[in-house]
């Protein structure tokens, strides 16, 4: 059996599709999977060992020269299955011409009325289910009921490159994220850093574009043991950091999703987004700080906004610094 899964969206949303392949591999120990992403996200998936090929689509240029490119070697490869956990106009047509035996994906896709069959997906409160849960609806006909855990395989040199960082206790904060309203505020960290026991190790985490902050959050701050390690990792020896800390306080962004897929102790700060959207963390130690009080502009939308679409930012601005600080207690 082939198997090609496509995700071609966020980081976040790639690592929970690799709940697909823990649960496929387990009922079909022998099948081929292939997984489709855009450009930039392969490194995630890279010495997996369930994970023949890697394809990439890159979006960035000459797209539409690349998406038929990819369609044809999609084709070339003949698979069984596609599963499509995207809901686009994009992933649809590349199911569609993909040439598999049986095409799968969401109802909410455009081009759903020619897969082989059609799964729904819906996000909300009174239809709570994690993604995990709605990706596998993609698969429970061939599988069963129920999900499996996202997960990663940093390699041994992933894991070798941050040992140097593991000598003592440590916590990994992760403070930026794309969207700003899903970023809890530069001022608001430096105050919870300021409240953290001067004894714990602390190492800042993000992308090359991330530093500028982090370094700011350093300078700012009056805690002495923290390092900014922003653009020094890669996503996979970040989650091999992750793996092993105190705790891990993020944002609703991609590092939370990676505290998940390594079980990782994870602090979860939620401002302009909910977790009942479905993409909250999955570790067995996991938290979620959020506003206490009920704002009736919150969640403002499912991604984020560049700035308050209000103005105050109070579902950010309003968070309990005390509970952040509790959870290290």
């Amino acid at each position: 059996m082939k198997i090609l899964i496509i995700q071609t969206a966020f980081i976040g949303d790639v690592i929970l599709a690799t709940s697909l392949i823990e649960k496929l591999i387990f009922f079909y120990p022998n099948a081929e999977i292939d997984f489709l992403v855009r450009r930039g996200n392969e490194s995630l998936l890279k010495g997996h060992p369930f994970i023949g090929e890697c394809l990439v689509f890159d979006k960035s240029k000459a797209k539409y020269t690349n998406l038929f490119r990819i369609i044809r070697k999609i084709r070339s490869k003949k698979y069984t299955y596609v599963l499509n956990a995207q809901r686009f106009f994009t992933t649809g047509l590349i199911t569609v011409l993909s040439g598999a035996k049986y095409k799968i994906g969401y109802d909410k896709n455009p081009l759903s009325f020619l897969f082989s069959s059609k799964v729904k997906h819906e996000i909300g409160e009174k239809n709570y289910a994690h993604e995990i849960n709605r990706n596998q609806l993609l698969i429970q006909t061939i599988t069963n009921e129920g999900a499996e855990m996202p997960k990663l395989y940093p390699s041994a040199d992933d894991f070798n490159k941050v040992k140097v960082y593991k000598s003592s206790a440590y916590i990994c904060i992760a403070p930026t994220s794309v969207w700003y309203t899903k970023q809890f505020p530069l001022n608001r960290w430096i105050d919870f850093i300021n409240q953290l026991d001067e004894s714990i190790q602390i190492y800042l985490l993000g992308a090359p574009s991330d530093a500028q902050v982090c370094e700011k959050i350093i300078r700012t701050t009056s805690h002495k043991l923290i390092l900014n390690l922003a653009g020094k990792l890669s996503l996979l020896a970040s989650a091999a950091l992750m793996k092993d800390s105190e705790m891990n306080y993020v944002n609703d962004s991609a590092p939370m999703h990676l505290a998940s897929a390594m079980n990782a102790p994870v602090c979860a700060i939620y401002c302009s987004t909910v977790p009942s959207f479905g993409f909250g963390p999955l570790s067995t130690n996991a938290h979620v700080v959020e506003v206490e009080e009920k704002l009736d502009c919150r969640p403002c939308g499912l991604h984020g906004y560049p700035t308050c679409p209000k103005g105050h930012f109070n579902c950010a601005n309003k968070i309990n610094i005390d509970k952040l600080v509790a959870i290290m207690s």
